[in-house]
Order: structure tokens, then C-alpha cells, then sequence
């Protein structure tokens, strides 16, 4: 199966973010039911919905088109990811109002305060299961789709 290993790549990427994100909005919703304060939710997916999953996809071709100069690991690069995703999501945070950031910590829909060591594990968290679902699950889809 030699016929199209970019588009079996892209495709193979985008598996992760599509089968999550339902799950993801409908946690988000049922918090903004539960909340006593109005969460706007469509400000906090249109990033997530309309970016994630097409940089998911292309960061799988990029890694094909490239794995035969670079052999770098699959899991090593998708745990590159998150390095490109959180300032991204963090700068349109910022400029939709989702977020205003403090000395100590960064104010969330002016409703909850997260300190930025907490920030700081979460991302750390963020880049282990990056590495894991790269390594694992996009290796396997690459594998059934013929792309590795």
C-alpha cells in the first residue's frame, strides 16, 4: 500500500483529537450547566476543534516526510507538540478574554485562579502523555494504515 502516504499519515493523525473531543465537549457543557457562573464554552473550543486536529494531522505527514532524514521517535516527536500548542492556545486564551494573566497565578474566565506551578506540572503531564499516545496509538494507526 504505497498510494497516497501523506493523506494515510494525515489521517492517522487526526484519529487521537477526533475520537476525544465529543467526550471533551460534552464534559465542558455539563460545566457550564453545573457552574454558577456563565462559562462561555464556544470561546474555549474554537481552538481546540478547528486547529488541533489539522496540526495533529499535519505533524504525522511532517514526521514521515521526515523520518528518513531525522529518525527521530515517533513518541519523542509528538511530545514536541505541546511546545507549539499551549503558546498558541494560551495567545488566543489571551485575546478572547478566556484568560488574564497575574503575578502568581492566571485568572480563568475571572472565576478561577491556577497558579502557574500548577501550570507548570500540567504541562509537564501534557508532555508525558503526548509521548505516550504518539508512541503507542498514532504508532499503531501509522502501522495499520501502512505509513511506518
Amino acid at each position: 500500500m504505497t498510494n497516497h502516504t501523506y493523506l494515510r499519515a494525515y489521517l492517522a493523525g487526526v484519529f487521537i483529537p477526533t475520537l476525544l473531543f465529543p467526550v471533551l465537549i460534552t464534559l465542558l457543557l455539563v460545566a457550564k450547566f453545573a457552574a454558577q457562573q456563565p462559562i462561555p464554552v464556544e470561546r474555549i473550543v474554537i481552538f481546540p476543534l478547528a486547529f488541533v486536529p489539522f496540526l495533529w494531522g499535519f505533524w504525522n505527514v511532517l514526521w514521515t516526510a521526515t523520518h528518513n532524514r531525522t529518525h527521530l521517535p515517533l513518541g519523542l516527536h509528538g511530545a514536541i507538540l505541546p511546545f507549539l500548542l499551549v503558546p498558541g492556545g494560551a495567545v488566543l486564551a489571551k485575546c478572547l478574554g478566556v484568560i488574564t494573566l497575574g503575578s502568581s497565578s492566571l485568572n480563568w474566565f475571572q472565576a478561577v485562579e491556577i497558579p502557574y506551578a500548577l501550570i507548570a506540572c500540567g504541562f509537564v503531564f501534557a508532555l508525558v502523555m503526548y509521548y505516550l499516545v504518539w508512541k503507542y496509538v498514532i504508532g499503531f494507526v501509522n502501522r495499520v494504515l501502512g505509513v511506518a
